[in-house]
């Protein structure tokens, strides 16, 4: 399978785009033994070109032997990407595209996609002290609506972290903004028929771990509960929830910058019904 836009026609060959990928120069991102991830320039532009050689057979039988279908190239990120489009998430661009191999511990594989500029991950932006609270607010209700618009269209991203969130730097110019946010790094999401409760525990114990840096407040807290929940408040925390949950809910939020396992054992009782026990 292979696919490239006409923008990168007089870079690339779709006859040999692998061959072509593999010697695109630029700044390394990542690389690893069966990953290359790097930043390059065509024309005005600049690209990111993730580059998959093969995860092997000891990487297969792991993930089987813990039941997970494992991720074989790029064609797994190009999956996802397709489906949170269509879902209306913004995310990243696909510009390139190649699979190659019968073999599937050997599968040799590429996507190139358009580099998001005039951006900043919601890590950074934190670490700088460039989220005030009214920003805050806003980004709370946005990545609840995002992972609940995921979940509830079988995609779950495994990675769900602050770092993964890219803003459009002028998005939110005055208070009635929005802000822009760009999901990424989706080389390990799944996408089903239906997100199995599990692995959206993991997602969002998962990004609340990674923002709690960002300042996140009792109150932010909240409001990701009712919003991801799709339901008031009081009925998030109460339908069906016996009073010793509802008092960890309570305790989880007053101390939302420290005991960090308490506050994902509470999501397994509260959002996704699972009971919760010490």
């Amino acid at each position: 399978m292979t696919y490239l836009d006409a923008e990168l026609s007089g870079t690339l060959s779709e006859a040999s785009l692998f061959e072509d990928a593999m010697s695109l120069q630029g700044e390394i991102f990542r690389e690893v033994e069966s990953r290359r991830t790097l930043k390059f320039r065509s024309g005005s532009r600049s690209y990111f070109a993730k580059l998959h050689f093969g995860v092997g057979w000891a990487e297969i039988f792991k993930n089987l032997f813990q039941f997970r279908l494992p991720v074989l190239g790029a064609e797994n990120e190009l999956l996802a990407i397709k489906k949170l489009k269509d879902l209306g998430i913004d995310t990243l661009t696909p510009v390139a595209f190649v699979s190659e191999g019968g073999n599937p511990a050997k599968v040799r594989s590429c996507i190139i996609t358009k580099a998001l500029e005039n951006t900043k991950s919601l890590e950074e932006m934190a670490e700088q002290d460039a989220i005030n609270d009214r920003l805050r607010r806003k980004l709370v209700i946005k990545i609840a609506q995002i992972a609940r618009n995921m979940h509830e269209h079988g995609i779950n991203h495994r990675d769900f972290y602050i770092c993964h969130f890219l803003m459009e730097k002028d998005s939110v110019p005055d208070e009635n903004d929005v802000p822009m946010l760009f999901l990424i790094d989706l080389h390990r999401a799944q996408v089903r028929s239906k997100t199995p409760k599990r692995w959206r525990v993991k997602d969002v114990s998962g990004l609340l771990f990674s923002g709690i840096d960002a300042g996140v407040t009792r109150t932010d807290l909240f409001r990701f509960m009712k919003v991801y929940s799709g339901k008031t408040l009081r009925k998030t925390m109460t339908e069906g929830k016996p009073l010793g949950e509802l008092l960890l809910w309570d305790c989880i939020a007053t101390v939302i910058g420290g005991v960090l396992c308490l506050l994902i054992v509470a999501y397994h009782g509260q959002l996704f019904g699972v009971g919760v026990a010490f």
